[in-house]
């Protein structure tokens, strides 16, 4: 009789185990590698989702750069780390188009999707020269002077698939010069090593606001807020969207119950009002899929970058 009961409540406290966990997680530090270098996009609003998860959660959540090769040193690593809810990281467009370039293996299905968090208008900026200071005179300059344009790009990644689509829209050829991340490539804009990158509005604001680098299109429907006098690719006759949506993902494997528990607390954290004024000021629209949504926009967006990739291969 007493080993029934004794095994009755061994089945019992299993059966309760891992919902305890979950309302339990997480009980330690949450180390949050973002894998492109500090001073860019992601950098920035992971440092604002990082820091709602800390104050929300009560447990330290680090952010570790790992910069390289667009991404993919990072997330490599990543892929590397135990399954237990105790490191995430960030994907956007770039790890899809470096799969599908055959940069690496890994794509948005090697993860689990936990949550969207942000979107993010794109900004072609200009560095201060004696050729061109708008887009019209940079088309101008650059159909003039084939080749002779510098592009800041991360090769094989989303910048230089947002680059291309400029370039053969409007019929130019740029060269291009690779760099690790966003503000790798701002810092070479500001020294003159490249005349053109691509990237948020927060990577080079500063340096627009002073006068130092110049905001020539962005690449949405209509103008933005945060830059009104900017005009869209589409009012100078490109036909395109140039967004990147940033979200956080979790080893494969990782329980089910700690991926919901995660889920809950970005839901929460996107639900800050700090949180969503950060992340306007940073020029990001704040949004919030969780795991079931955000999958289902990855898996459509992986076959419209497939489409697209191809087409510039082509």
């Amino acid at each position: 009789m007493f080993r029934k009961i004794a095994v009755a409540a061994g089945l019992m406290a299993a059966a309760f185990a891992a919902p305890a966990q979950a309302q339990s997680y997480p009980e330690k530090p949450i180390e949050f590698i973002v894998p492109w270098g500090p001073g860019g996009g992601s950098d920035t609003l992971m440092r604002i989702v990082a820091q709602g998860l800390t104050e929300e959660t009560g447990q330290a959540v680090p952010v570790i750069n790992m910069p390289g090769v667009g991404g993919n040193v990072g997330l490599a690593e990543f892929a590397k780390r135990p399954a237990d809810g105790y490191t995430i990281s960030q994907i956007h467009e770039g790890l899809l188009v470096s799969n599908q370039t055959g940069i690496t293996e890994l794509n948005w299905d090697s993860f689990i999707p936990v949550a969207l968090v942000a979107s993010s208008p794109q900004y072609l900026t200009l560095s201060k020269n004696d050729n061109f200071s708008n887009f019209e005179e940079l088309v101008a300059y650059a159909k003039a002077h084939p080749g002779a344009v510098r592009a800041g790009v991360t090769l094989g990644g989303i910048p230089h698939v947002h680059i291309a689509m400029i370039e053969e829209a409007m019929g130019l050829q740029f060269s291009y010069v690779g760099y690790t991340d966003t503000g790798e490539r701002i810092r070479a804009l500001m020294g003159g090593n490249i005349d053109i990158a691509i990237g948020d509005i927060s990577s080079a604001k500063q340096f627009v606001d002073n006068g130092d680098l110049i905001y020539a299109a962005v690449g949405t429907e209509e103008r933005t807020d945060d830059a009104p006098d900017v005009p869209t690719l589409k009012e100078l006759g490109m036909d395109a969207e140039l967004v990147i949506t940033r979200g956080v993902v979790l080893p494969k494997g990782t329980p089910q119950e700690t991926v919901d528990a995660l889920e809950a607390h970005i839901e929460k954290v996107m639900q800050r009002e700090d949180v969503i004024k950060l992340m306007k000021n940073a020029g990001a629209d704040p949004v919030f899929y969780g795991q079931e949504k955000y999958s289902a926009y990855l898996d459509k967006l992986n076959a419209t970058i497939a489409k697209l990739v191809g087409k510039l291969e082509g």
